[in-house]
């Protein structure tokens, strides 16, 4: 995606009009710009997925694998057999005090 922003760029197409072409959001595309025109597209390339670090331990991290097994409805969610993000999180959340 940073190569075709930059390919706008160059065009002289501004921001609000980069995103409208590739659907991206705004803030991205206004920080880019910057960069773009600091270092080209070399100042456009990802830098990696961006991690935080675990908050459990390593003895824990067999856990949810096994809680998630289980099902949604053994922990409580018996309106559907669906695990999301948001019931994972609420999961950890109570199993090992951590968000």
């Amino acid at each position: 995606m940073h190569i075709q922003e930059a390919e706008l760029f160059e065009q002289r197409i501004k921001p609000p009009k980069a995103v409208r072409r590739l659907r991206v959001g705004l803030k991205s595309s206004y920080q880019w710009h910057p960069r773009w025109r600091e270092g080209g597209v070399q100042a456009l390339a990802s830098r990696g997925p961006s991690r935080s670090r675990c908050r459990l331990s390593l003895r824990c991290l067999e856990k949810p694998v096994v809680y998630l097994q289980q099902g949604p409805a053994a922990h409580g969610w018996v309106e559907d057999q669906v695990w999301t993000a948001a019931r994972v999180t609420t999961l950890i959340g109570r199993k090992f005090h951590v968000s």
